[in-house]
């Protein structure tokens, strides 16, 4: 959280303000919404009111209070961004808000919600955001409630590149309407170009929020009690950060290309906390848009207007659209134009299997090689989805590096269908020079911090470059002088080439910064190991562990290692904690709910 603002500049007496300070300390976005919202309505009591009305509002059933409840699940940040600010406006417009977290959304009170808008996430292949696995599971299960008095709004958020798109949304509203709720207006479903979709829509909601409370109550006057600053540099404004190390971290004769990045944040006024992640605006690689440009037999130099903005062919194909990921719209737009009978098929709901390979394994490029079709420039541009930043676990502590954020960087290059492949954002950071500059921003995430406790021990839990967070994580808890103990467990495929930070992890063990790691070289023996192989090993250990209140933290590939790891959690509950298979999910599902157990995963 940023700091305060000075106590001086709030008109209370001294020890009021003391007060003030202490309740604000610690907490995040969503309650300090709730906090000045409620705070305005009180505001609005006369004289002695205000003491009446706090004794009331407390003996009342929380939901009764706010007019419309606002519940966001987030992966990566769009949808708590989305949700803020559409609470701010709502508020701003007269609203009483509350905006929840889904995992603090007291599911006891959804029966008597009258108005809510949920903004939601869907992850990889139809997989709820972690933050939101416990009100998912509610909504969906046999213990939700008949909803038949709630007018409720869903804004799905996804990635067209994936065959299940906005499904989360998608089944939130469904059922929903199926309790008996009735739609304050439709779902909509937004691609990575988020405020393409998001923002009419929202728009919208809040309108018909606003008539549907005035309807039955009139609208409060709210005065926000300070204005928030606008960040200096944000998603649509970042800062320019200027490359001052790309070292490769894997050595001779590995597979994988892995870089430590340092960039220097100095003079942006930019901070971050360890478990946040850097958000960058990437460039698409000169080799393939050339490629593209060529294959089409289009004149890169050609003018194209989208909306507001004229520019060349080659800018808008360098730094505006997406060339290394393949969606099904653009899909079902050249199947049209290529006339291919067997792209419908794959497009048809039989054939999902099918159509999710191909939207693993081909890039724009592959799609055009393999089903020739005449697109023309303005086509081209309005067909393929607007280039988004990516977002990478920052691999440091500004406690011990000061005005730097360093990234550990998997760079993609490969070869397929007989041509080299890249990521668009790791290759344009592989390829940058000492002193070069790359656009930037912080991308906060409260869901994966380090315990308040620094007596907390702490267990980490990052193969590959899923490692990053965890050296931010271990420079702060050493900057701090955190008594709690850390435990690495690290895994790659070989120790010779693969071992990232090694010198550091070896440091950190010498000086007490580490108490123990356990790796996982998966390729150096005849049977593959892996790091929930040393859940398994260590299991009697890792449940003494949490039992005593450590806190549990997972980065990395959420298709296969994140569910591995969870599943094995589960076993170890099982086999050391003595639980049944639901007792241990259970007991996993509690330990999320109450922040000790975290999971940064993509």
């Amino acid at each position: 959280m940023s700091a305060h603002p000075a106590l001086p500049l709030i008109p209370l007496p001294e020890a009021k303000a003391g007060e003030l300070a202490r309740l604000v300390d610690g907490l995040d976005s969503s309650s300090l919404w709730w906090l000045s919202g409620y705070a305005a309505g009180l505001a609005s009591q006369p004289g002695n009111g205000v003491a009446r009305a706090v004794s009331a509002a407390l003996a009342k059933d929380p939901v009764t209070a706010p007019r419309l409840s606002v519940v966001y699940g987030s992966q990566t940040g769009n949808a708590k961004r989305l949700a803020e600010q559409f609470a701010q406006k709502a508020e701003a417009s007269g609203l009483q808000v509350r905006l929840l977290r889904a995992d603090a959304y007291p599911t006891r009170e959804l029966k008597a919600e009258r108005l809510l808008v949920v903004v939601i996430s869907t992850q990889g292949d139809g997989e709820p955001p972690d933050d939101a696995r416990g009100f998912v599971d509610f909504v969906l299960g046999k213990r939700a409630p008949e909803l038949k008095e709630l007018r409720f709004g869903v804004l799905g958020l996804g990635d067209s590149s994936y065959p299940q798109f906005c499904e989360i949304g998608r089944a939130l509203d469904a059922r929903l309407a199926e309790l008996g709720a009735t739609r304050l207006l439709d779902r909509a479903d937004a691609d990575v170009d988020v405020e393409r979709v998001a923002k009419p829509w929202a728009e919208r909601a809040l309108q018909l929020a606003r008539e549907q409370v005035k309807s039955t109550a009139p609208l409060a006057t709210v005065t926000p009690l300070r204005p928030a600053a606008a960040a200096t540099w944000s998603r649509e404004k970042p800062f320019g950060a200027e490359v001052i190390a790309n070292q490769r971290l894997t050595g001779r004769g590995s597979d994988k290309d892995i870089r430590h990045i340092e960039l220097s944040l100095e003079g942006s006024g930019l901070s971050y906390e360890p478990g946040d992640a850097l958000g960058l605006w990437p460039r698409n690689p000169p080799a393939l848009v050339d490629a593209v440009i060529d294959l089409l037999r289009l004149d890169a130099n050609t003018p194209v207007r989208v909306d507001e903005t004229t520019q060349p062919l080659r800018l808008w194909l360098s730094e505006q659209r997406e060339l290394t990921r393949l969606t099904r719209p653009l899909i079902a737009q050249h199947a049209a134009l290529a006339g291919s009978a067997e792209l419908n098929r794959l497009l048809s709901p039989d054939h999902a299997a099918q159509l999710k390979k191909l939207l693993a394994d081909y890039q724009v490029i592959d799609l055009l090689r393999a089903y020739p079709a005449t697109w023309s420039a303005e086509e081209l541009v309005a067909a393929l989805r607007p280039l988004t930043p990516r977002l990478y676990s920052i691999a440091s502590s500004q406690k011990a590096v000061g005005d730097e954020a360093h990234l550990t960087v998997a760079h993609v290059a490969y070869d397929a269908f007989g041509s080299t492949h890249w990521g668009a954002a790791s290759h344009y950071l592989a390829r940058q020079e000492e002193a070069g500059r790359v656009p930037v921003f912080i991308e906060h995430n409260e869901r994966f911090r380090l315990p308040r406790d620094p007596s907390r021990d702490v267990i980490m839990i990052g193969p590959g470059t899923g490692v990053a967070p965890f050296r931010g994580f271990v420079q702060e808890r050493a900057a701090v002088g955190a008594t709690g103990r850390n435990w690495l467990l690290f895994g790659n495929p070989h120790f010779r080439s693969d071992f990232l930070y090694q010198l550091e992890w070896q440091d950190a063990l010498k000086r007490g910064h580490l108490a123990q790691l356990d790796l996982a070289f998966s390729r150096d023996q005849e049977k593959k190991v892996y790091v929930q192989h040393h859940i398994g090993t260590h299991g009697a250990q890792l449940y003494r562990w949490l039992e005593d209140g450590a806190h549990m933290y997972v980065c990395g590939d959420a298709t296969r290692m994140a569910k591995d790891v969870h599943a094995a959690l589960i076993e170890v509950a099982v086999t050391h904690g003595g639980k049944t298979a639901e007792d241990a999910l259970a007991y996993v599902n509690q330990l999320q709910q109450q922040g000790r157990y975290a999971r940064d995963v993509y």
